[in-house]
């Protein structure tokens, strides 16, 4: 009871007596327009007592070399493996190409999200930095490519994961890792993955570099003071039919919210609360190798939206915005913002329906331009008419005069109505194995042929069952997560064990192989020659091209994934190559290290031999089988999981064991895909 009573004595003190408190990253809007006046002067008595509840301070707003971040409306999250972002057979940075697709689709970005580490990152024990220099090209090419988008207008961040515990580590705290290596690179900014706001650390390590970088934490702030040094932020917000009220920007309206929603295939919500709030957004369509682009009429939407906010960038910072501003159509919503002796208002048309007529009162002694149809309006008794389509958008300036130009690139465009709402996932197709039938079987296991439900499904961490997640298999119609798919399996041959190093050593003496990538190629061998005493471990460090050579080197071909799962399962559908009830004892024991181990030798682990007789299905190593690729993505199918599994986070590359579970490998280069937990084993056909 006294505690109680102490408690209730205690929290009047650090309670804000207001009625529309934030929910999240918003602050909900009036309930009714007849409540504006009481809510606008309730959000302003939260804003002004925890401005001062934070002591805030916006310097950080006001440095020259931070103050691009607000205006950076539109930034995608890319991955590394987008095809349109490198080329593997030229090998070289295609930063064009990426930029005029997107250019092209929907008019652009003003910063990019360069994503090189999950959801592969755990595949062996390099960490987060290992992956960034892995890149192809080095510093020095990560370097060059930043310049190339930079050359665009384009400013670039790399993201940091506190997460990432388990791998290589870098010998010094995060922050100062961080801060050093983007500023090797030439980055500009640094997404903070799972960060509740990047701690104060970032921003003091990334200030002792040549390079200040702008901090975009990805969650909630975990509080409000750390506002004031981080500059911009994604924003995961509630939608509702009366749009929230930015909470960040609320407090500091130069702070840039990119609005996130990556999963959604309508984006109607996100684009107009951004809009309504003169944030940005974050056009993330490459999901972890997942297609989930934009639709005609979004991209569209997304262009014009854009295009009125980098023009008018300089009233979306008004500290005298006044969201909800009063207007004269039920379900019509409007921000004002003033600045520059003019005003600029955006508007939402929360209905399903058109809005035609009187939109908002005039102020007398100004023009009135409709920013969104590129005409000027004239007032008719003191209001203002124009249309807006449903679920569309308006734009107003009031002021003594308008960019022409922009007018009339704006009156040129076509109504929204015109683009389709249609999403479709993208097409894959699988990579075709020509047939190997080689007459040399040493150290190979027949396989007969039979009949066998082919039962498989993808291990990603994200993306539910939603269509197009994980691969497509050329009987599907797209790609899904679970596979079933009965089939006739013609007789082959396949290796008893892994590729060895010693097996390896002598295709390179017999053929004097050299990838033209040949960066991490063969990283464990030293002068040519794998280490002492590993004649018999598995060879790692080959990309799947350089086992496809090794493959055709041996008369053999690398196995489609069905083949391998049918040799190690036969027809029964155990879990394990030996049955269905787990053994440790069949597996060589799991390695948890933050520096990994070298593979165990071949055939050490009889235990766990399928019924055929075929060792070192899982556990050993990750083995190459198919490769898919659609229009933006490649991967490849590994199988049968590997010893290797660092510990403390969920996002390391999952691990598998079963036999009805596989991986997918996103692939870039040859270079970065090597891995000290992939290896591989050949087929031969009949």
């Amino acid at each position: 009871m006294r505690t109680l009573t102490l408690t209730l004595l205690i929290f009047p003190l650090f309670a804000q007596d207001t009625v529309y408190r934030p929910d999240g990253e918003t602050l909900p809007g009036p309930p009714s327009p007849a409540a504006f006046r009481e809510w606008l002067a309730d959000i302003v008595h939260w804003r002004n007592e925890r401005l001062i509840r934070m002591g805030y301070d916006g310097a950080q707003y006001q440095r020259p070399e931070l103050k691009w971040s607000q205006s950076n409306f539109v930034q995608p999250q890319m991955m590394v493996e987008d095809r349109y972002f490198y080329d593997p057979v030229q090998r070289r940075y295609t930063v064009d190409r990426y930029l005029d697709d997107l250019d092209r689709r929907y008019g652009g970005i003003d910063s990019v999200l360069i994503w090189p580490v999950y959801p592969n990152i755990g595949i062996d024990s390099r960490s987060q930095y290992d992956l960034i220099r892995d890149l192809p090209g080095g510093i020095a090419g990560i370097h060059a490519m930043i310049d190339d988008f930079h050359r665009r207008g384009v400013k670039v961040f790399f993201p940091v994961m506190p997460w990432d515990q388990g791998t290589n580590d870098p010998g010094m705290p995060n922050a100062q890792a961080t801060a050093r290596l983007l500023a090797e690179i030439g980055a500009d900014g640094v997404n903070g993955d799972t960060f509740s706001g990047i701690p104060r650390a970032y921003r003091d390590a990334s200030d002792a570099t040549s390079r200040p970088l702008v901090l975009e934490p990805e969650g909630q702030l975990e509080a409000d003071e750390m506002l004031a040094w981080n500059n911009q932020s994604w924003g995961y917000w509630k939608y509702s039919a009366i749009p929230g009220v930015s909470r960040y920007k609320w407090l500091e309206p130069r702070h840039m919210v990119n609005i996130c929603r990556r999963w959604a295939r309508d984006h109607t919500d996100d684009l107009q609360h951004a809009f309504f709030n003169g944030v940005g957004f974050e056009s993330w369509e490459n999901i972890w190798g997942i297609w989930n682009g934009l639709t005609p009429r979004d991209a569209e939407a997304l262009r014009r939206i854009a295009m009125i906010e980098r023009h008018y960038a300089s009233f979306l910072t008004s500290p005298a915005w006044e969201p909800h501003t009063p207007v004269l159509q039920t379900g019509v919503y409007a921000s004002k913002f003033p600045a520059n002796g003019a005003i600029l208002w955006t508007f939402v048309n929360r209905n399903e329906y058109a809005v035609i007529g009187p939109q908002i009162d005039a102020p007398a002694g100004y023009r009135y331009f409709d920013l969104w149809h590129g005409v000027e309006l004239h007032a008719e008794h003191s209001r203002l008419s124009f249309e807006m389509e449903p679920n569309g958008y308006g734009a107003i300036l009031v002021a003594k005069d308008a960019d022409a130009a922009f007018l009339t690139r704006m009156h040129a465009f076509k109504p929204l109505a015109d683009f389709s709402r249609e999403w479709r996932a993208m097409p894959q197709r699988i990579v075709e194995i020509p047939r190997a039938a080689s007459t040399q079987h040493d150290g190979m296991i027949h396989v007969p042929a039979g009949e066998f439900d082919f039962n498989v499904s993808g291990i990603e961490i994200e993306g539910g069952n939603s269509d197009g997640v994980d691969v497509q298999y050329p009987w599907e119609p797209s790609a899904r997560r679970h596979h079933l798919h009965p089939m006739h399996i013609d007789s082959f041959w396949i290796d008893r064990t892994l590729v060895t190093n010693a097996q390896f050593a002598a295709f390179l003496r017999a053929t004097g192989y050299h990838p033209a990538d040949d960066h991490n190629f063969l990283r464990d061998w030293k002068d040519g020659k794998y280490p002492g005493g590993g004649a018999n471990k598995p060879v790692t460090w080959v990309s799947l091209e350089d086992a496809r050579a090794y493959a055709r080197w041996a008369g053999k071909r690398l196995p489609h994934e069905w083949e391998w799962q049918y040799a190690a399962q036969g027809t029964d559908g155990r879990l394990y190559p030996w049955g269905s009830d787990w053994r440790p004892s069949a597996v060589p024991t799991v390695d948890r290290g933050r520096t990994m181990r070298p593979p165990d030798d071949v055939a050490t682990h009889p235990q766990g031999a399928s019924a055929l007789g075929v060792q070192d299905l899982v556990g050993t190593l990750w083995q190459w089988t198919d490769e898919y690729q659609d229009e933006r993505t490649r991967a490849g199918i590994l199988r049968g999981g590997s010893y290797y599994q660092p510990e403390g986070s969920h996002w390391y590359f999952p691990q598998t064991y079963k036999l009805n579970e596989h991986g997918k490998y996103l692939l870039m280069s040859d270079g970065k895909d090597r891995s000290a937990g992939i290896g591989f084993r050949c087929v031969a056909d009949e």
